[in-house]
């Protein structure tokens, strides 16, 4: 995937930096010199290696002219005479080689850094001695951008807008060398730093978006940060966007992720990406709760409307998801809740005995689903009216696990909330007629 994000990513660059190549050469010390050939001879053979399409034959050509003309005024035109033949011929290896002599007939020559700094990452060889390589150049870069893109070396013909997205294009390389060289490195911090400065200054960089989300994604505390520049490198679809095959893994990667993390939440997935579409940096106030702080903040919000009903929703989700039947196992025959915990909370559905109450059947969360068995022992007199609310502990004597019922055997004075039974009626005394006479 990076090396074609990085070809994708250059092919922008290219147009709109290396279009400003006669002002880079102004920085340096062979462009100052008047152009100097040995003979007409070569002179012929340069203008044999320009007109020639062919890149193999070029390169051909190119050798001569190095084997014939070891030593040259134009040894610059030549360096980048083979630079663009290895590029033609798709071979990195020897582009970099190129640019590192560049470099050493001039460690400031801006092209040579340039492609040092794109070729490192593109090649994604971690070796030491290559990412050397794109820290020195990439620091380097940076170091003589103000120099380079000084006022009065605009081109005549550059617009302003033009010299000004030239240094910001270039300045967004060497920082993205910078994370990435830094991330190899295993320095999370200085990786995080440059690449954030790269995606400032070229929020279509989606692929260092993606590495953003990697490398954070492994620091303790900054999953909503990873998760935001995942979903970014997934949903954006502008220039600079990973490519078509490479997206749809992505978004796979992060809907796993944030559900791994999060949770299952299809909506908030959806918001997720939606807003890292349209912006390439998280807000500051943004965060994803993990699982563990959304289930605090739903327990904390059914405390404050029954201070039972955490306890309950715990004891449900023990017991309906694997390993339930063992967890039943481990509470059967205790008292539940305990006598220093509030008491549960239910609403009658139904009642088994007419006036002698044997059990009752409750809807804990939802009045109309049936979840708790209270089962009296002794039975109690009366009749409970459904609807009725009801508040108990007992001992957990039974559970099903499909559909779901979980018994408590009670005693009335565990309940709280049974009607008081009807006072008795008292029924007049009738006098007896008086006898008669």
């Amino acid at each position: 995937m990076r090396n074609k994000l990085s070809v994708a990513i250059l092919a922008v660059a290219i147009s709109s930096v290396l279009g400003l190549g006669a002002a880079w050469g102004q920085t340096s010390p062979q462009a100052k010199k008047a152009p100097e050939w040995k003979d007409r001879a070569e002179y012929d053979l340069y203008q044999s290696i320009s007109s020639e399409q062919d890149a193999n034959k070029k390169l051909d050509l190119l050798n001569q002219w190095k084997d014939k003309y070891a030593t040259t005024g134009q040894i610059m035109l030549r360096l980048e005479q083979y630079l663009a033949t290895y590029k033609q011929l798709s071979q990195a290896a020897k582009m970099l080689d190129t640019a590192q002599e560049m470099l050493k007939e001039d460690p400031k020559y801006v092209n040579g850094l340039f492609w040092t700094c794109l070729l490192v990452v593109s090649m994604n060889d971690p070796a030491p001695a290559k990412l050397d390589l794109g820290d020195q150049a990439a620091n380097t870069l940076l170091g003589i951008l103000d120099d380079v893109f000084a006022p009065d070396k605009k081109p005549a013909a550059a617009t302003d807008a033009a010299w000004k997205q030239g240094r910001v294009d270039l300045e967004a390389l060497a920082q993205r060398t910078l994370g990435w060289v830094n991330w190899k490195r295993q320095s999370p911090p200085d990786a995080e730093k440059h690449l954030v400065e790269d995606v400032k200054l070229n929020p279509n960089d989606a692929e260092a978006s993606y590495w953003l989300g990697l490398i954070l994604r492994k620091v303790t505390g900054r999953n909503s940060d990873a998760l935001f520049y995942i979903a970014r490198a997934a949903a954006y679809d502008g220039p600079g966007a990973l490519d078509a095959a490479t997206r749809p893994k992505v978004l796979d990667f992060v809907t796993k992720d944030y559900a791994a993390y999060h949770g299952p939440d299809p909506d908030g997935l959806k918001q997720l990406l939606a807003a890292a579409k349209t912006q390439a940096l998280p807000p500051a106030d943004f965060k994803v709760l993990s699982a563990q702080e959304v289930n605090e903040a739903k327990m904390k919000e059914l405390a404050g409307k029954d201070p039972a009903l955490p306890l309950w929703v715990r004891l449900k989700d023990a017991l309906t998801t694997d390993g339930g039947a063992q967890y039943w196992e481990s509470i059967k025959g205790a008292v539940i809740p305990p006598e220093d915990k509030p008491a549960f909370r239910g609403i009658v559905i139904s009642q088994e005995g007419l006036h002698i109450a044997k059990s009752v059947v409750l809807g804990i969360v939802d009045a109309k689903v049936a979840e708790v068995t209270l089962t009296f022992d002794p039975p109690i007199s009366g009749k409970v009216e459904p609807g009725t609310v009801l508040h108990f502990r007992g001992v957990a004597s039974k559970f099903v696990a499909d559909p779901f019922m979980l018994t408590f055997t009670v005693e009335k004075k565990d309940v709280t909330g049974w009607p008081a039974p009807p006072p008795p009626v008292h029924h007049p005394v009738k006098k007896a007629a008086p006898k008669q006479q």
